[in-house]
């Protein structure tokens, strides 16, 4: 590997803390002895490069028997990153996959004109004690792009790369950084990545890239000598060169960005678009439940329930 995180520049020492442009605090709530810290959209941060939804779910421990039921439910005009550090989701949508998400692994939907899904505890999982913990992100997808066919692909671990050096370890999910360059298609310049930090260990944020943010998962970091701890979102001004530090305990990041979209973007529920007129569109035919005749139907195999549209 090419990189020294402690060599010059961007020490932490050398940043000021007015290259932090936002800093988020997550907004948690309960959806049933479950708990959920939301920080993207946030009211003065909508998106980071194209990163529009950011969810960290869990830790939770459930009982036997017990596990996680969303069901299925639409979206359109943007992509969905599962990405687990504890636990299992079985996802299923309406392009016909079908598939058991584990830690480190990728679950990668571009919903493009409409797509639903669902997402469950496995029925394995479900047999004892089991944990949930993880980071669901969505990606607004380019104008041009917003009446694609919905994919779905499925990356196992071990298709990730992997930067490790002096107490850092960097597993890159989406885009490029690093000199690496993960294996799902991109729609526009985006990086994603998991991020481990021994104690003190020291990494530099990708400089290729106009939006950069760091969500702290577990543990601390320190910019300009000043710590922030986990859960927290910060986002920096672009074109500065930025070193973190980890604390005394190490740290787990998730790293983000990408170039920002040249147009404006309306969210509602599960809806992303760039204009008002196809979320309305798609909340008719959400409505309609005429499954297979229009923008949407429902998983091949999980049809007996879904999530009605919000009143």
């Amino acid at each position: 590997m090419s990189w020294n995180p402690a060599i010059e520049p961007g020490c932490p020492d050398e940043v000021g803390i007015d290259a932090i442009d936002t800093l988020i605090i997550p907004r948690a709530r309960d959806i049933g002895g479950f708990e959920v810290r939301r920080a993207l959209p946030a009211p003065k941060r909508q998106m980071v490069g194209p990163f529009i939804f950011f969810d960290q779910a869990g830790p939770a421990e459930l009982l036997t028997g017990q596990g996680i039921d969303v069901r299925p439910h639409p979206h359109i005009g943007l992509g969905t990153v599962t990405y687990l550090y504890r636990g299992d989701f079985h996802h299923r949508d309406s392009t016909g996959a079908d598939q058991i998400i584990r830690p480190g692994a990728l679950n990668w939907m571009v919903a493009g004109r409409g797509v639903s899904h669902s997402e469950r505890t496995s029925a394995t999982a479900r047999t004892g004690p089991n944990s949930l913990f993880g980071i669901q992100t969505w990606l607004a997808l380019p104008e041009k792009n917003e009446d694609m066919a919905p994919t779905f692909n499925h990356y196992g671990e071990e298709k990730l790369p992997v930067i490790e050096d002096q107490g850092v370890s960097v597993r890159l999910i989406l885009g490029n950084a690093y000199g690496k360059t993960a294996p799902a298609t991109m729609f526009s310049e985006t990086f994603y990545a998991d991020v481990t930090l021994g104690s003190s260990a020291r990494l530099p944020m990708p400089d290729n890239h106009e939006d950069r943010g760091i969500y702290i998962v577990e543990g601390s970091i320190t910019i300009a000598g000043q710590e922030f701890e986990a859960p927290q979102m910060m986002v920096f001004r672009p074109g500065d060169r930025i070193t973190v530090a980890a604390g005394q305990k190490g740290a787990r990041l998730m790293i983000l960005g990408g170039a920002t979209l040249s147009e404006p973007r309306y969210i509602w529920w599960n809806f992303v678009a760039s204009s008002k007129e196809r979320i309305e569109e798609a909340k008719a035919e959400w409505q309609a439940q005429k499954w297979g005749e229009g923008l949407f139907d429902l998983p091949i195999h999980d049809r007996d329930e879904h999530i009605p549209l919000p009143e």
